[in-house]
């Protein structure tokens, strides 16, 4: 009966073939591993580490756990006090997130920026087959957040020093932000209520075309927090200054919905404020219930005579009647009216100022403010809020951390550098050129049969006839 005739499932068939490929993948990156632990146990210095025996560990990587043994040594310090060392650990810089490799560690960032930390979980054990918890997943995105916040603090203390490590140009800088109020738990919610503001910052130098009519912002920085004004505004300069050479910029445009902390960011004369465009129309149609009213203060916002706008609202406010309909709608009026004249100098917006902005880049250019609201989704609102999802305040920062570098798309260029662990170049040799089909019986010896020993094909019906395509050898004798 030929082939086409059986009954295969390939699913099954695909998923057996990479369970047999990952476990040659561990028993590989064991041997590797075993043998730099060799090779330092041969070159150490023995008067200052004296070998105690091996101890075995595990690593989760992607292609599953890898358990292999290494020494440890006994040592003394210069207080005289007795320590005990894994020389390969040091050597190779183990880090990731506890026992798991730097790429299982991303895998899980991944996922967990894009759903629950169960979810992120169950999906990372699929595509790995071995058990990965949501408390594993929670723990991975905490110390990786820390490290983070480690680095934007350190950034943050050279930006106030005026020693920022940007190297991006640009004489205009656009500023917008904005917070989300997130739902709090625990000790958390006992210390800052039942909601907390997160804060979020975003900077970009332009935009750049990338479909017919659709733009992107481009060189974009974002930072997250739920830490108050004052350190939030260092937080952010530090995230700007680590981008751009803060030194050339001349001009920076700021839009915001005239919180108190957003203006703590008006520095200077080169700071220009607009009042957000999203906010200010809202407070209008919250405000302002009769379409006549609603239109004659749009006509005089767009005038750009901002006194007579103050003026108009006021006028409105008192021409109302006094009857219980005609008391709620003055007292929206003031609202109205106050709001908009703690933010006057906003009111009109930057594209409207006739501001001498410098020229744009070639292949860039400049667009009108008032992407902030949809950021405030796209990089928190969508994994953060509903979903009766709580947070504490250290949980809810790491993990906001995370969702701006990938908003940024920074995020895998960061977790490399903060879970990458080395081995030396011949071992990666070794291992990529050691196990060709003409020399694996050399490799690994005669009779090694990695798949007898990883998984053998199932033994259903179904699988008849590619055992008997195989004859159970090994694919590299076939």
């Amino acid at each position: 009966m030929s082939i086409a005739e059986q009954s295969i499932k390939f699913n099954d068939l695909e998923y057996e073939i990479k369970k047999q490929c990952d476990a040659l993948g561990c028993e590989l990156l064991k041997s590797a591993l075993e043998a730099y632990d060799a090779e330092l146990a041969r070159s150490r210095d023995r008067a200052v580490y004296r070998h105690k025996g091996s101890r075995k560990s595990v690593i989760k990587t992607l292609m599953g756990e890898v358990e292999y043994e290494r020494a440890v040594y006994e040592f003394y310090d210069e207080s005289g006090a007795r320590g005990y060392i894994y020389l390969l650990d040091e050597a190779i810089g183990k880090s990731g997130s506890g026992f798991m490799s730097g790429l299982l560690s991303e895998k899980i960032v991944q996922a967990s920026c894009e759903s629950s930390y169960r979810e992120a979980a169950r999906e990372v054990s699929e595509l790995t087959g071995q058990t990965v918890s949501h408390t594993a997943a929670w723990r991975v995105v905490q110390e990786l957040g820390e490290r983070i916040d480690a680095q934007e603090q350190g950034a943050a203390a050279l930006a106030s020093e005026n020693c920022g490590r940007g190297k991006i140009e640009s004489k205009v800088l656009f500023e917008e932000q904005d917070g989300i109020w997130l739902k709090l738990q625990g000790k958390s919610r006992k210390k800052y209520g039942a909601s907390h503001e997160m804060k979020l910052a975003i900077a970009y130098d332009g935009t750049k075309k990338v479909g017919k009519k659709r733009y992107e912002l481009t060189n974009k920085v974002a930072c997250a927090n739920f830490e108050y004004a004052g350190k939030f505004i260092k937080r952010k300069e530090g995230a700007i200054a680590g981008t751009y050479n803060a030194d050339e910029i001349e001009i920076r445009l700021l839009n915001g919905d005239g919180a108190a902390w957003i203006k703590q960011s008006i520095t200077d004369e080169t700071v220009h404020f607009q009042l957000d465009p999203f906010h200010r129309n809202k407070a209008i149609r919250t405000w302002v219930k009769d379409p006549e009213k609603r239109q004659g203060i749009y006509d005089v916002l767009y005038s750009k005579d901002i006194d007579l706008l103050l003026v108009y609202i006021e006028a409105l406010s008192n021409s109302v009647d006094d009857s219980e309909e005609g008391q709620e709608e003055r007292e929206n009026l003031l609202s109205l009216l106050t709001y908009f004249t703690n933010n006057k100098d906003g009111l009109v917006p930057c594209h409207r100022r006739g501001l001498d902005l410098p020229e744009p880049p070639e292949g860039k250019k400049y667009r009108r403010m008032g992407t902030m609201e949809s950021n405030v989704f796209t990089i928190l609102g969508n994994r953060m809020k509903g979903r009766r999802a709580c947070w504490s305040v250290d949980g809810g920062n790491n993990l906001a951390r995370l969702l701006c570098l990938k908003a940024t798309k920074k995020l895998h260029e960061t977790l490399q550098s903060l879970t990458t662990a080395y081995l030396p170049e011949r071992y990666a040799e070794e291992l990529f050129t050691g196990f060709t089909s003409s020399k694996v019986a050399k490799s690994v010896g005669k009779g090694y049969n990695s798949f007898q020993k990883a998984a053998a094909f199932p033994p259903t019906p179904d699988f008849k006839w590619m055992r008997s395509i195989t004859g159970m050898q090994s694919f590299c004798e076939m």
